[in-house]
């Protein structure tokens, strides 16, 4: 497995000072994958950003995880629809040149 792209979550917890249990919480909550082999858990790299996220919403703001897993439904549902108006956009331009 490479291992290049992937971050050991026993090393993000200890840079970020938070708990392992924090992190497998956010699995079991389906916010983030975590890969798991026979030495270690890993987080994917590209799931870096928003874990940060996460923990400045769980820690900061002192959101729990059933809110954080709301908010983050609530964002790609946001992000769904900014993407279809610019999709009915585009089409409305189109007709509207013609």
């Amino acid at each position: 497995m490479e291992t290049k792209k992937l971050i050991s979550v026993e090393q993000f917890c200890l840079h970020y000072k938070v708990p392992t249990s924090f992190i497998k919480a956010l699995c079991e909550y389906e916010l983030i994958e975590i890969i798991e082999t026979k030495n270690d858990t890993y987080l994917k790299e590209n799931q870096l950003h928003k874990v940060e996220k996460i923990i400045r919403l769980h820690y900061d703001l002192e959101i729990n995880l059933e809110g954080i897993d709301a908010i983050y439904n609530l964002l790609i549902q946001v992000d769904s629809l900014k993407n279809k108006i610019t999709l009915l956009n585009n089409k409305l331009r189109f007709y509207e040149d013609s």
